[in-house]
């Protein structure tokens, strides 16, 4: 992914302490990308969870993708053996 490209996805993601108790949200909504993440990991399809949050487009689907991209960079979680 070229960087233009990861910067203007990034740029879909609103942290805010005021809004959703400073979790990462699709900008100008109150939709978490942890949503979004955990969904797409349970095996609901894009088309599922656009259907069920219609504010949603393609662009912030993605935007989370690359925003949990980001946030697997940053630390190492514990995993089950």
């Amino acid at each position: 992914m070229n960087d233009m490209k990861r910067e203007e996805l990034l740029a879909r993601i609103s942290v805010d302490p005021n809004i959703c108790f400073g979790k990462a949200c699709i900008r100008g909504t109150r939709i978490w990308v942890a949503l979004i993440i955990e969904q797409l990991a349970y095996g609901r399809s894009e088309e599922e969870i656009l259907n069920d949050y219609p504010d949603l487009t393609h662009a912030d689907i993605q935007a989370a993708l690359a925003y949990a991209a980001e946030i697997t960079r940053e630390r190492i979680l514990a995993t089950a053996s």
